[in-house]
């Protein structure tokens, strides 16, 4: 019995939402990879775009991968997602929706996709599923974590309420369903000082970021309380590596993220989330800019503004990484990496969520 009848046959028995992507939607045959003049045609509006980044010689074995993905995507009825850290082959070849972690599920969420496929970390993955509870979600690879989000866990939250009464718990929305679930409002690292004062009280936790936390704690008369976690790839930089960078660049403009620590902020022009980060170079139109985050994601802005310089201070993170072309177009035949999430823990979390989505400016 093929897959697709077998599906059937389960469909029969089973209620849909019990079913697994590959019962619901069936496995198709692997596309051919070969580059032919049909392929080179088709995706050379996508290499016009990519073309500083990847050399030609590359895209020869990038371009079927590119062309075989759109194409399986529309047969799948998905759209596929991907965070700016993304490389510019995934962000300019395949994306339907590209940006920070909350963006890219909100707006997938207003799709009419079946399947969302999330080109970022797992707890990425598991939000959009929060907020898209009747579509499923694949992830190209079930190990992409991330060192924040692993930080902390729910029952690490129950302890810090339990030892901290009435004081609310913000969760910044790098973590995991679980943590959301169990914490009284989420933020990002743009609207995080909004959320903090939003609370009504003197005192909260803001959790897990320590370095957002400090960093918010330092623009608000509330005492922020923190968790001693941390992203990988931002904590990285140090205060000397910009001035340094400044020496060997005059005139450079720095803008960091604010999940790096408070003195590398200080030596910043500008500091913000990816979404403001991007703004911000568009906006200003910087002859010379340094972005203090992610690799990847100079490369994917650069391309809207080729008229500034980018000096990359080439932190890359491991876990973004994890996610390839070849991995995605597996999801896409094998429907594999499917993010199920605990309905119980999922409606916690998307209560949490939707808090701060519903937030009063």
């Amino acid at each position: 019995m093929t897959a697709s009848a077998n599906a059937a046959r389960v469909q029969t028995h089973t209620p849909d939402h019990q079913l697994t992507a590959l019962e619901k939607f069936g496995k198709v045959p692997r596309p051919s990879l070969a580059y032919t003049e049909e392929v080179a045609r088709e995706t050379a509006p996508i290499y016009e775009k990519v073309k500083d980044f990847i050399p030609e010689i590359e895209w020869a074995a990038l371009a079927p991968l590119v062309h075989a993905i759109n194409k399986l995507k529309k047969e799948r009825n998905a759209v596929i997602l991907a965070h700016n850290y993304m490389t510019p082959d995934i962000f300019h070849g395949v994306a339907d929706i590209v940006g920070d972690s909350l963006q890219l599920a909100k707006e997938a969420a207003k799709t009419e996709a079946e399947i969302i496929v999330q080109c970022g970390v797992h707890f990425m993955a598991e939000t959009s599923k929060i907020l898209s509870p009747e579509k499923t979600v694949l992830i190209p690879d079930m190990n992409a974590g991330c060192s924040l989000a692993e930080s902390i866990t729910g029952e690490d939250v129950r302890r810090l309420r339990e030892a901290n009464p009435g004081v609310p718990i913000i969760t910044y929305v790098n973590t995991s369903a679980d943590v959301k679930a169990e914490c009284d409002i989420c933020c990002t690292s743009s609207n995080a000082v909004q959320v903090v004062e939003a609370m009504g009280t003197d005192k909260v936790l803001l959790v897990p970021d320590q370095y957002l936390a400090a960093n918010v704690g330092r623009q608000t008369d509330v005492e922020v309380l923190t968790w001693a976690g941390s992203c990988e790839v931002h904590e990285q930089f140090t205060a000397q590596e910009l001035r340094d960078y400044r020496a060997i660049e005059p005139g450079v403009k720095i803008i960091a993220h604010p999940e790096c620590p408070p003195e590398v902020v200080d030596e910043a022009d500008f500091a913000g989330s990816t979404a403001h980060m991007i703004n911000w170079v568009k906006d200003n139109r910087p002859e010379k800019v340094m972005m203090i985050t992610e690799c990847s994601m100079a490369d994917n802005v650069a391309n809207a503004t080729p008229d500034v310089e980018y000096i990359r201070p080439c932190n890359l993170c491991p876990h973004m990484k994890r996610i390839t072309l070849t991995k995605i177009l597996d999801t896409l035949v094998d429907l594999s990496g499917e993010v199920v999430v605990d309905e119980d823990i999922a409606a916690r979390a998307r209560v949490s969520v939707e808090r701060m989505i519903n937030l009063k400016n």
